[in-house]
């Protein structure tokens, strides 16, 4: 009915047909007044005109009233929720009729808004109040690099309060670099609220559909020294250790030696007893610098190299360097790896030669078949070798990576932790676990490809 009378609003259009509805009878009745064969006076035919007329118009216009004011009011409680007024509720609503069905799901919907908003304004409130008390600074940029939050450890890392700081470019207040670069490093700044090495996360919001960035500054410089500090009480512990195993019996030996060639009247034998002193002695301190030759190696391993090499290659140089055991290569794809070929090489060897004295420890038991197998796959950007054995599995998997610890009577105990650094230095991983299905370890580096 719009399109055929695009001029005339809902209301009108109401009206109008109200109008038609009644058109019919109002005009029959007039006719009948005004033209009948037995004409009626003119004081009665103006009487009854105006009366048929009067009601005709007044229930055409009761009706559109009766239709416009419940769409009005449902247009008013709309607005109100358009405006954020939730309070706001249809009253007299019945669920018998449709327009009561159509008020009651405006009133459902305003409660159900005003519950929502509740529900936000609490869970803002709550995270307003982790953020004020949290000693970790945290900023919010927007497209443009303008400061738009700041909590109170932000505030006082700038040393200046949110009114000073906020609206201004990253730039200005010393931030510019947490916006550029990798998300998450390690920086070395001086603000006015502290200076030492910091930890700095970036992540990415979209508020009001355009993007902004988080920004998060924690001061690691107290975390760092107390790593430090348990480092350094570690290794003096585990220095110690060593150096009284080896610094003890020399001294006894010595005092003892020392206490013999005081005596006047020696033993026949005073000079075999001498020679293994000595000879035990010299064993001793060969075993220390041993030790502390292993521990300067593992503190000045350098950063890798990294070129592009050819992995099966150089799977199969180390495997020709064992001689010992057959080492089985089941193979994998043929690709080239971003790495140092040299310390990747090393780390093989060690990783083999552990399992080959594994597999003949167990060949020694009696179990012949124990061997080697190495094989490797390509998973999505990342290369994974393996190494299984056959051997007795391992004993003790808390203290793998724990240095200068080893089961050997020849081992340094820096061979898996060198492995361990030298992966980790190349982005990777390595892992060692028992097989649990035939017994046996499983080494497993991943490296990034």
């Amino acid at each position: 009915m719009a399109k055929a009378n695009p001029k005339l609003s809902h209301d009108q259009l109401v009206f109008v047909y109200a109008l038609l509805a009644g058109l019919p009878a109002v005009a029959v009745s007039i006719y009948f007044l005004w033209f009948a064969d037995t004409p009626q006076e003119p004081k009665v035919q103006w009487t009854f005109t105006l009366l048929v007329v009067g009601f005709w118009l007044g229930y055409a216009a009761a009706m559109r009233g009766r239709v416009i004011r419940p769409l009005q009011t449902m247009a008013n409680l709309l607005s109100a929720l358009r405006e954020g007024d939730f309070a706001v509720r249809a009253r007299g609503v019945r669920r018998d009729e449709p327009l009561g069905d159509v008020m009651a799901e405006i009133n459902t919907l305003s409660r159900t808004l005003q519950a929502q908003r509740l529900s936000a304004l609490e869970a803002t409130a709550l995270l307003r109040t982790v953020m004020e008390e949290i000693n970790i600074a945290i900023f919010a940029f927007d497209g443009d690099r303008k400061l738009r939050l700041a909590n109170h450890a932000a505030q006082l890392l700038l040393g200046k309060p949110a009114e000073r700081i906020l609206g201004r470019d990253a730039a200005e207040i010393g931030l510019a670099d947490c916006l550029d670069g990798d998300p998450a490093r390690l920086l070395t700044l001086s603000f006015p609220g502290g200076s030492g090495r910091w930890g700095m996360r970036r992540s990415q919001f979209r508020e009001g559909g355009r993007p902004h960035d988080l920004v998060v500054i924690a001061d690691l410089s107290r975390t760092l020294r107390e790593e430090e500090l348990q480092a350094w009480q570690r290794l003096v512990r585990v220095l110690g250790h060593e150096l009284n195993n080896s610094l003890a019996p020399i001294k006894s030996i010595a005092g003892s030696l020392a206490a013999m060639l005081k005596r006047e009247s020696r033993a026949p034998d005073w000079e075999t007893d001498m020679r293994s002193g000595l000879d035990i002695i010299a064993a001793r301190a060969e075993g220390l610098a041993r030790f502390m030759e292993a521990y300067a190696r593992l503190a000045r391993l350098p950063q890798p190299k990294l070129a592009p090499t050819p992995f099966p290659a150089l799977v199969q140089r180390v495997v020709a360097l064992e001689t010992r055991l057959p080492v089985q290569v089941a193979g994998g794809p043929d690709l080239t790896l971003p790495c140092d070929s040299a310390q990747i090489e090393q780390l093989l060897i060690n990783l083999v030669k552990n399992a080959v004295e594994a597999a003949l420890e167990q060949r020694a038991t009696g179990r012949a078949e124990a061997s080697v197998r190495v094989r490797w796959r390509k998973t999505a950007g990342t290369v994974e070798l393996l190494i299984e054995d056959d051997g007795p599995g391992i004993a003790q998997a808390t203290n793998l990576f724990v240095p200068f610890f080893t089961t050997k009577p020849e081992g340094t105990g820096i061979g898996l932790v060198l492995c361990r650094q030298i992966a980790e230095n190349h982005g990777g991983s390595l892992s060692l676990a028992n097989r649990g299905d035939t017994g046996g370890c499983v080494a497993t580096l991943r490296l990034p490809g």
